[in-house]
């Protein structure tokens, strides 16, 4: 049964207000832990002075919030765990180094990770190799901060290492790490042509954390402004006895930002049937 203590708050779509407004919109929806996407200007890897990061565990202990997971922005900035540019990857590795004394400071269980993306002229085994070197030395730094990992695959388009199930297992066995467990995006999911049944075989209990989203299949959308049949991927995550977290990651056009808590509501409307059903 998934319960609503499953569901954790982020910050998608709030990027465009303070981090403490953000902060208390997401105890007034009843959250006590979220996903912190580590963009500016909240708490990004380019910008995070001590004073900044004190200023966000002050905003958090007034709310009444921990992190469960920063998830430091990684597609649309200058960080790429795979760049075929040797300054670019360690510039990037270095930060990610950094990205998990940030989660230790915060008290945050994980750290999130994707593949990264390799050149689009050479070929995919190369930026592979690296994408494999780099995520072990980031979790091995992390596992010394008493930090885990999680690693999403992302779509063709924001990547061309791991882009669906099979190749993200097979990444995954490649590691020379243990403290790497797996995320569940939907649309990614979805636009990839694989299920949750198959996440849920491949990677048992080391699937940790869902994004859920709605698209047409891509788009990142709010619940219900797409047409995946999310009833049944929640029924499959269900029958599962999935016990890892859940959060909303509503990006769409970039709309969703001009009234994010008006999106949130309608995801969290859209979702209360499902949680806790053994209790109503």
């Amino acid at each position: 049964m998934l319960r609503r203590e499953q569901l954790i708050g982020a910050n998608f779509s709030f990027q465009h207000h303070p981090f403490r407004w953000v902060a208390e919109q997401l105890r007034r929806m009843g959250f006590s832990r979220m996903e912190l996407w580590g963009i500016a200007p909240h708490l990004d890897l380019f910008n995070d002075s001590n004073s900044r990061l004190r200023e966000v565990k002050a905003v958090l202990v007034d709310n009444q919030l921990s992190v469960h997971c920063f998830t430091p922005e990684q597609v649309l900035y200058p960080i790429n765990i795979a760049s075929g540019d040797d300054t670019y990857r360690a510039k990037s590795v270095e930060r990610f180094l950094h990205a998990a004394d940030i989660c230790a400071e915060l008290g945050a269980k994980y750290l999130f990770l994707t593949p990264g993306r390799g050149f689009e002229s050479e070929s995919r085994e190369r930026a592979w190799a690296r994408s494999i070197e780099s995520v072990n030395t980031i979790a091995r730094h992390a596992r010394r901060n008493g930090v885990a990992c999680l690693l999403e695959p992302l779509q063709r388009t924001e990547s061309n290492i791991v882009n669906n199930a099979d190749e993200l297992f097979a990444f995954w066995r490649e590691l020379d790490a243990d403290n790497v467990d797996v995320v569940l995006d939907l649309v990614a999911m979805a636009t990839a042509k694989d299920s949750v049944g198959a996440y849920v075989d491949k990677f048992g209990e080391r699937l940790s954390h869902v994004h859920i989203v709605d698209g047409t299949p891509a788009g990142h959308l709010v619940w219900g402004d797409g047409n995946l049949p999310l009833h049944d991927y929640f029924a499959e995550l269900d029958a599962s006895s999935f016990t890892g977290t859940l959060t909303f990651e509503p990006f769409g056009n970039g709309s969703y930002a001009l009234d994010p808590v008006s999106a949130w509501q309608r995801c969290l409307a859209a979702i209360a049937p499902l949680l806790d059903r053994a209790e109503q």
